[in-house]
């Protein structure tokens, strides 16, 4: 009976196993290019192993995929998919082209526990963490839509998509790893790669000690600790200043500067206070605001910001990088804080 994935396992692993087998250790340098590099999931393929081998690793180690179950087209050219994973549960991922880059947003949680007022996604509870070949998967083939819609490759991955990165640190970074090894077939710089969190503090500092450049974005979203507990529980247990000064060590180590997402609510987090407020922060280390549309989440009692325009203009006459961005995907719950697996019934699930 197949019990092992041999997707999980590094290349260590992958030596211990072949030496088990009775072959020699490149053996297990050729599987993990036929994995990593060649994209080849069909031990058969491997052209290069022995029958032998093939039929060994076939006998004994599985090897799943993401499959795509559904996917949608938005008015602006916006993809999201709904990717099923092998026990039978789904994730959702985007691809956000625009003239200069081919984004990809993807998900490292199935639901998330952090309950963000203004997110869809923290409606749902917290199934599971996804493997890093899973994570990794929704590159692949978020990369093969890219190419078969816009005749382009994925350029960048943001990790925004469902869940909190830092709440599944060792699989994502694996996955990142993947990613950006320059033996392997994407090749991304980390510089082209942005980690989102809601403000893990203790694998922030982890991440500076570790010196690991990805880019780092902080979801801020109010100014204050008493407004930003209220949309934002996890801020009870890792407050502004506790962010701060993990903030800071990481740029200590790192030198890259960071960015803050702010979602703007109205008359929760738009007034000329926290301007003056966000500004204070943005000084923490170099930084940008990105200003963000909020996008309907059903039930959360929030509304929309009419300020996003006042508000940008207040922060850049004080001298704040400042950008907004605008929903993209809208229209097929794509955005921003809307990824809720509402296409899993669309599919009959």
């Amino acid at each position: 009976m197949k019990t092992k994935n041999i997707r999980q396992l590094t290349m260590e692993q992958l030596e211990n196993v072949v030496e088990e087998l009775g072959e020699k250790k490149f053996r297990a340098k050729q599987i993990y290019q036929w994995l990593w590099k060649k994209h080849t999931l069909d031990f058969s393929k491997m052209s290069n192993l022995s029958k032998k081998l093939q039929e060994q690793l076939e006998e004994n180690y599985e090897l799943p995929v993401l499959k795509i179950a559904n996917e949608q087209i938005a008015s602006d050219k916006t993809i999201k998919v709904l990717f099923e994973l092998p026990d039978g549960k789904f994730v959702e991922g985007v691809i956000i082209p625009s003239d200069e880059r081919q984004t990809a947003c993807i998900s490292v949680q199935v639901g998330c526990s952090l309950a963000c007022q203004f997110c869809a996604t923290g409606q749902l509870k917290l199934q599971r963490n996804l493997f890093a070949w899973e994570i990794y998967d929704q590159v692949r083939l978020l990369n093969e839509k890219s190419v078969q819609y816009f005749g382009k490759p994925l350029t960048n991955i943001v990790v925004m998509g469902m869940g909190e990165p830092l709440l599944n640190f060792n699989n994502t970074l694996k996955a990142l790893e993947l990613v950006t090894d320059q033996n392997l077939y994407f090749r991304f710089s980390k510089r082209r790669i942005t980690i989102s969190t809601a403000g893990i503090v203790k694998k922030i500092r982890e991440l500076g000690e570790r010196k690991l450049k990805y880019k780092l974005a902080i979801s801020l979203h109010a100014t204050t600790d008493e407004m930003r507990s209220q949309i934002m529980p996890i801020n009870r247990v890792n407050n502004l200043q506790q962010l701060k000064d993990a903030i800071k060590l990481y740029y200590e180590n790192v030198h890259l500067p960071l960015t803050y997402e702010y979602v703007l609510l109205d008359g929760v987090n738009d007034s000329i206070k926290d301007v003056m407020r966000l500004q204070k922060i943005s000084r923490w280390v170099p930084s940008k605001i990105n200003l963000i549309e909020f996008n309907e989440v059903a039930g959360s009692g929030l509304r929309k910001s009419r300020k996003i325009d006042w508000f940008a203009k207040e922060l850049h006459k004080r001298g704040v990088r400042v950008t907004v961005r605008r929903s993209r995907g809208k229209d097929i719950d794509a955005a921003c804080g809307q990824l809720a697996l509402k296409s899993k019934l669309e599919v009959g699930n």
